[in-house]
């Protein structure tokens, strides 16, 4: 009896090796993309990138791209303006005098809430909180802001430094009868601080000025109300002298 030749099964699709081509080329391509959606990348980074490229393709590492890898969510926000902090160490002997009697002065009058001390390099800066001095929106006093006020003036006619008032505002947009946009409110907040020292405390109105900078010098993200409001503040800054050795306090 003849028994018939089984056929061999024909099997369809591509090879096995074909797969492994396939993932190899799709890693590729998403790491080319990588590369110039960060163009500006620099060396060390390029490296990390590189390396982590190479551990996935040999399986001997879990992907890691950035250095300090952060858990998602976790990502850290970039100041669009970092705060210009002079160190201690670079202060001359002005401003580090200056600095150190202005930040006593902040801590013995308990004034860390309303009030906070930095420098940069055209001397020591006073930021006083919005909150501390305005309604949203406004320009007129607060009447419990001159409390606050009344105890900076103890404080700078300790020296005798030309003062620059500064007000700020957020990105927020405001446009009102009063107030056309956001410069508008910052300057004339500023001159109101101004002429409450000049007029009320009878501050030299020679050694005194005011500026306004609207959303344009922030010192915090505006991508959240926490931001937004340390960025809402009029600044007095106190002018130091590079030249000089020490501070002329008054007597």
């Amino acid at each position: 009896m003849l028994r018939r030749k089984k056929k061999k099964q024909e099997r369809g699709g591509s090879p096995a090796w074909m797969t492994t081509f396939s993932d190899l080329m799709t890693l590729l391509l998403t790491f080319f993309i990588l590369l110039y959606s960060f163009s500006t990348l620099d060396a060390i980074k390029f490296k990390n990138v590189a390396s982590a490229l190479q551990n996935v393709l040999l399986g001997e590492a879990k992907p890691t791209i950035f250095q300090n890898d952060i858990p998602p969510g976790e990502a850290p926000i970039n100041d669009p303006l970092p705060i210009e902090q002079t160190k201690v160490e670079d202060m001359n002997t002005e401003l580090a005098q200056l600095y150190k009697i202005v930040s006593e002065y902040v801590e013995n009058e308990n004034l860390q809430a309303e009030i906070s001390v930095r420098t940069d390099r055209r001397g020591v800066i006073i930021d006083i909180k919005e909150r501390v001095l305005f309604d949203s929106g406004k320009a007129v006093l607060k009447e419990e802001s001159k409390e606050v006020l009344g105890k900076v003036f103890t404080l700078i006619q300790q020296f005798e430094n030309e003062l620059i008032i500064e007000g700020h505002t957020d990105n927020m947009p405001i446009h009102t009868s009063e107030f056309p946009s956001n410069w508008e409110l910052s300057v004339i907040r500023a001159v109101n601080v101004l002429r409450y020292f000049t007029e009320i405390m009878d501050v030299e109105p020679g050694r005194i000025s005011a500026a306004g900078y609207g959303k344009y010098r922030p010192i915090a993200p505006n991508e959240n109300s926490v931001g937004r409001g340390l960025n809402r503040r009029v600044n007095i800054l106190i002018l130091v002298d590079a030249e000089k050795e020490e501070i002329n306090l008054v007597r």
